[in-house]
């Protein structure tokens, strides 16, 4: 039928005409943009997937940057272990050196270097974040993704508990220059519940003058013999002791170890760290020692005494006034015999009773014009006593054997640790590869069969255009039929 209110022939070429444009539109989208997917309306189920897949792969990249610096950190860590090791190294050489007892040098210098390089391995430990309560001393977690829980996500390396310091491997305490272990058979090496008080009087040199302490365990379950230790040397630090620690021996005996003359004596009523009765004393094992002759609180003697002590070389002529007490004799001996390298101390023998003891970490002797406070006279020159340092030397070395055996642990689980981040993050790589593939079939375009449907678009267009000409033409016709 030949109209002129209705083309049909012009309406079904309008609406190709659009389908052909709406097709032209989206194939140049694609190819513009690269993706098969720009809108919802394209394939709202796909790009449900698509978006599920971005994301997974979003969250995997960025877990590959986490396990890189997870394990960057961890080699940071292993090295500064390494450089904890060497130390260790030389921590058993001067122990090894100050065991043996024919060595004839001076064990307070091989000390002094052991307790330096102790202080160096908890400076490093704390730099590498392992020292006592360090933050990196806990189960350390580096989130991946990738998974489909959020446990499998994670990769751990469990370093609870893996403190390095000289308190963490063992050490804290541990000397090598001396250490004079109280008698008895007590072995505190896995701890002790210390039921009553434990209370010690120090007599010491501190450095410029000679003080007494008392120094007082506390009660309390100390569950390893590091945090017993621990205790004990905090009680010394309180009362104010300096250049003694606690340590334990070979056999977890307790002992005290220092580079300064002194005398400890365990005053409790009844002694439970050591097996030796109440007022129980050692001195400095690792000094040369004369001992007085009799146990004195007050110098009562008719006559002023003079002593005369040789170290080093040098003479010093020393004396001691009529009347003095024994306090008063030390503090005056240490006075003149300053510089000479020996040290006048107190030796405790009971509640009410001291004896004179003479310390010097070289040897020495003397003579006196009478024996009332000292055991050598005028005709008879006394050797200090020869020390005997080896028994704190050997202790250490037990001690730093456990050290390097935990070090090695430790160093093992970083290790393991920066393995694991590296099996982790090349599975992350793969899945990276996997995920962006199976995006990619879903989402990108397929450039070939765009390019092909763009040509056949813009044809199909053309034509459209064409016959729509046509159509439009049409109802041209009804003028000829009114001529």
């Amino acid at each position: 039928m030949i109209s002129l209110q209705t083309n049909i022939d012009s309406l079904i070429a309008q609406q190709n005409l659009n389908t052909d444009n709406m097709l032209q539109s989206s194939t140049i989208a694609q190819l513009s943009s690269g993706y098969r997917i720009n809108k919802s309306g394209d394939d709202a189920a796909g790009l449900a997937v698509a978006n599920g897949y971005q994301s997974t792969v979003s969250a995997l990249t960025q877990g590959v940057i986490n396990a890189n610096n997870g394990s960057s950190q961890l080699q940071i860590i292993d090295g500064g272990l390494s450089n904890i090791s060497t130390i260790l190294n030389r921590l058993q050489t001067l122990a090894t050196e100050s065991a043996s007892s024919t060595f004839t040098g001076n064990r307070a210098t091989l000390d002094q270097e052991y307790q330096t390089d102790l202080g160096e391995v908890t400076r490093q430990a704390n730099n590498i974040n392992l020292g006592t309560g360090g933050s990196f001393a806990t189960n350390l977690t580096t989130f991946i993704g990738g998974a489909n829980t959020t446990s499998n996500g994670e990769v751990s390396v469990n370093l609870s508990g893996s403190s390095v310091d000289a308190a963490g491997l063992g050490l804290t305490g541990s000397s090598i220059g001396n250490g004079a272990t109280f008698g008895g058979t007590v072995n505190l090496t896995q701890g002790f519940n210390l039921a009553t008080a434990e209370t010690f009087k120090v007599n010491y040199y501190n450095g410029s003058t000679y003080a007494s302490a008392t120094a007082t365990v506390p009660t309390g379950n100390y569950t390893t013999g590091t945090s017993l230790l621990t205790a004990i040397n905090g009680a010394l630090s309180t009362a104010g002791v300096t250049g003694v620690t606690a340590s334990l021996d070979a056999s977890g005996h307790l002992q005290f170890g220092g580079t300064t003359a002194f005398s400890i004596t365990d005053t409790t009523a009844t002694p439970t760290l050591i097996s030796g009765a109440q007022y129980s004393t050692v001195g400095n094992s690792g000094n040369y020692t004369a001992t007085g002759v009799s146990a004195l609180n007050t110098y009562t003697t008719a006559a002023a005494q003079t002593i005369t002590v040789n170290a080093g070389g040098q003479t010093y002529t020393v004396g001691v006034a009529l009347g003095q007490t024994l306090a008063q004799a030390v503090a005056s001996l240490n006075t003149q015999l300053a510089g000479s390298g020996v040290y006048a101390i107190e030796k405790t023998i009971d509640a009410t009773h001291s004896v004179l003891q003479l310390q010097s970490a070289n040897s020495f002797t003397m003579n006196s014009t009478t024996n009332d406070l000292v055991t050598a006279t005028a005709s008879t020159a006394v050797q200090a006593s020869v020390p005997n340092a080896t028994v704190s030397a050997l202790g250490a070395i037990g001690l730093i054997n456990n050290a390097i055996q935990t070090l090695g642990t430790i160093q093992g689980q970083v290790g393991a640790g920066e393995n694991l981040l590296q099996y982790a993050s090349n599975l992350a790589q793969t899945q990276i590869a996997n995920y962006s593939s199976a995006e990619s079939q879903i989402k990108d375009a397929n450039v070939a069969s765009a390019a092909a449907n763009l040509t056949k678009s813009q044809v199909l267009e053309q034509t459209a255009i064409a016959a729509m000409a046509q159509a439009n033409s049409e109802p041209q016709a009804v003028l000829k039929l009114l001529q």
